[in-house]
């Protein structure tokens, strides 16, 4: 399958042999692909297309409209292709840095986040409380940040507070 930063489109017919362009888009999808999809067809109906577009399709037009308008619903859909990739390489920028965590670091961070003291922290953790400052001033320096207010929008920013759970 594609790797998830190719650049472009993928223009695309319901009707094909082996897999139909519903299945495609299922599975492109399920790649994680940020190529946007055009369906171009002969065969559609308003709930395929709806069903289309709810599932991500940029546009779905028959085979006979103009050229113009294929030519537009290329153009929209690689400006959201270069908007998809921008926005996975800002994302991928933010985590960078939490790679470079110990899991010790991670299980500190956690309780960090959840606004303990690094007396309750050590006692959670069974370490000692100077132990517990060792991790956060090594979180701080590793992520670059001055506080746990930065902290906490770094880690909102890159995807890993989730209902709040850090998920790294």
């Amino acid at each position: 399958m594609l790797p998830p930063d190719n650049r472009g489109c993928v223009i695309t017919d319901l009707m094909m042999p082996g897999m139909d362009g519903m299945a495609l888009q299922g599975a492109l999808s399920k790649a994680g692909c940020l190529l946007p999809i055009v369906f171009v067809t002969g065969h559609g109906d308003i709930p395929t297309s709806v069903q289309a577009m709810r599932r991500g399709a940029d546009d779905f037009l028959t085979k006979n409209a103009p050229k113009a308008d294929l030519l537009a619903a290329v153009n929209r859909a690689l400006a959201r292709n270069a908007q998809l990739r921008a926005e996975a390489a800002r994302l991928q920028a933010l985590r960078q840095p939490f790679k470079q965590l110990t899991d010790r670091d991670r299980e500190v961070l956690r309780h960090v986040l959840q606004g303990r003291m690094n007396k309750e922290i050590a006692a959670d953790l069974g370490i000692h409380e100077r132990t517990v400052k060792l991790h956060r001033t090594a979180i701080t320096t590793k992520l670059g940040v001055h506080s746990v207010a930065e902290l906490t929008h770094l880690v909102q920013a890159a995807g890993f507070w989730n209902g709040g759970q850090l998920s790294l």
